[in-house]
């Protein structure tokens, strides 16, 4: 197959442009701000390419599916990162992650990484009129540098970064504490029960999986033998806040609960959601009426669980008439794992359906099943139903795209690497993006381009993930470069082959590194 190449200073300036932020007005039609749309992004925790039926996955999700027949599938989007944290991170604030070390996935007693004064996402919804609210999966940090103050007052959380309202979960459901956030507070604390929280040494006299595996309900494979709470045990060690402790299976219910209440409560004015559903990340510990019904193991049974989700709040919005001119996203923070450090049978009852789809690697790979993610977009006052796109799309540039749509200025040396894609958030722009970075663990950066080629550095690191997950890096040490279209597994090696455009796409990837490009 032949493919015709622009120069490389054509290809430098495009990098240059999709690193940088466009103009806040974009060149789209500016957005009538009497009726502004409700927003609703439900960002989904280690869901696959190819987990939603949509996407060609086997667990029936009919309510997810229903967002692509009555909105837009997204075929070419994709998360900064191939871990959550930085991908949070970068969705947020409109950089990318990896601009700054401390920021990869971040420990249970972690200190905030984006800290009041930063420009977010939710603070230029604030700015635009909306009332906005977190509810779920956190895992970006809380508190000053000596991290959260458990037993008293939190600093430095959502509400100091455009949140009027939070109840999260502080990092993920198998880190310590395993309590819940509500705004700058643990909820239920009874002060006489005090937390106490250390990664490094045991607290407290809670058994652990490791000494104690008779106590579990699920037996852990690695890395997650620390103190044990409701039948699981954990990464790190927890004393005290007996009644503050959560109960995972009741995650789902007690999330949709709060979004719904987020969203009643704030009467004529327009809401902004940002609900991260916690289901398919470790532990999967679904409520018992959903344990059993996938025939997939846990894994699938939450599955099912985040597709009920996603269908409370579609009920909501339809039952008070909301749903003609609220804007619902859903998409991933990063690809899929099977055994992530319990052994719940997600490997063994697999079965045929394919996570990853037709795609190489995985939650942390360099390859594309480590960042290619699902994304659907349901707005029917600004959407046609079935709308299907190829746009290149990156998370990143949801914050860029509002901003833009609602003529709201930010500080474009903060978030300086979102840009205005608002006409292919929408799809009406078919090319999308000139390219982006996908980061995978060890700091390793790849390039993709509008083209189809991708791009990834030579790096002298290990083959497969290396706590037992079974999954390919990506690591070869030798450059890889790869034509998507034609080869989405990642299994021919262009690198020999195409000399010239191996040089263009290192010149890109450098030109978005080098902060001398950023605006």
């Amino acid at each position: 197959m032949q493919h015709s190449f622009i120069s490389i200073n054509s290809l430098l300036g495009l990098a240059i442009l999709a690193g940088s932020v466009l103009s806040a007005c974009g060149g789209q039609e500016k957005s009538d701000l009497s009726t502004k749309p409700n927003v609703v992004v439900i960002y989904t925790d280690d869901i696959g390419y190819g987990d939603i039926g949509v996407y060609g996955g086997l667990i029936p999700t009919p309510h997810i599916d229903r967002l692509a027949k009555e909105g837009l599938l997204m075929e070419n989007a994709y998360a900064t990162a191939a871990t959550c944290t930085p991908s949070r991170y970068s969705m947020l604030t409109g950089e990318y992650a990896w601009r700054a070390q401390g920021r990869g996935v971040a420990p249970g007693d972690a200190s905030a990484l984006i800290r009041k004064g930063r420009e977010t996402w939710p603070a230029i919804m604030q700015r635009a009129g909306y009332r906005t609210a977190v509810v779920g999966k956190w895992h970006l940090g809380l508190g000053g540098d000596d991290g959260p103050e458990w037993n008293g007052e939190i600093s430095h959380g959502p509400l100091d970064i455009g949140f009027d309202y939070s109840f999260i979960i502080p990092s993920t459901g198998d880190r310590v504490p395993t309590v819940y956030v509500e705004n700058r507070s643990v909820l239920n604390l009874d002060p006489q029960d005090p937390i106490e929280v250390n990664y490094r040494e045991k607290v407290g006299d809670r058994p652990t999986g490791l000494d104690h595996p008779e106590f579990l309900k699920m037996m852990w494979s690695h890395g997650h033998n620390h103190t044990i709470i409701n039948g699981i045990s954990r990464m790190g060690y927890m004393a005290g806040g007996e009644s503050a402790l959560w109960r995972d299976e009741d995650f789902a219910d007690i999330f949709v609960d709060k979004s719904v209440r987020f969203m009643e409560e704030s009467g004529d004015a327009p809401f902004f959601l940002f609900l991260a559903t916690h289901d398919i990340h470790v532990p999967r510990m679904p409520h018992e009426r959903f344990q059993g019904k996938s025939g997939y193991g846990f894994r699938g049974d939450a599955l099912l669980q985040l597709d009920w989700t996603v269908g409370e709040v579609l009920r909501f919005l339809d039952d008070k008439g909301l749903a003609e001119n609220t804007i619902v996203i859903f998409t991933s923070d990063n690809g899929p794992v099977l055994n992530d450090g319990y052994k719940d049978e997600a490997e063994e009852l697999i079965g045929d359906h394919k996570p990853w789809a037709n795609l190489r690697g995985g939650k942390y790979s360099t390859y594309e099943a480590g960042t290619k993610v699902p994304m659907l977009v349901r707005w029917p006052k600004g959407i046609p139903s079935g709308t299907v796109s190829p746009a290149l799309f990156s998370q990143l540039d949801l914050m860029g795209s509002f901003a833009g749509f609602f003529e709201e200025p930010f500080d474009q040396v903060q978030a300086a690497d979102t840009g205005n894609n608002w006409e292919a958030f929408i799809g009406r722009d078919k090319e999308g993006r000139t390219g982006l970075v996908q980061e995978a663990i060890q700091g390793v950066l790849s390039y993709v381009s509008r083209d189809g080629y991708k791009f990834i550095p030579a790096h002298q690191g290990p083959e497969l993930v290396p706590w037992g997950t079974g999954i390919s890096t990506g690591f070869l040490p030798k450059d890889q470069l790869f034509y998507l279209p034609d080869d989405p597994g990642e299994s021919v090696n262009l690198a020999d082959a195409q000399p010239e455009k191996l040089e263009e796409m290192k010149t890109l990837l450098a030109a978005v590194r080098n902060p001398e490009t950023r605006k």
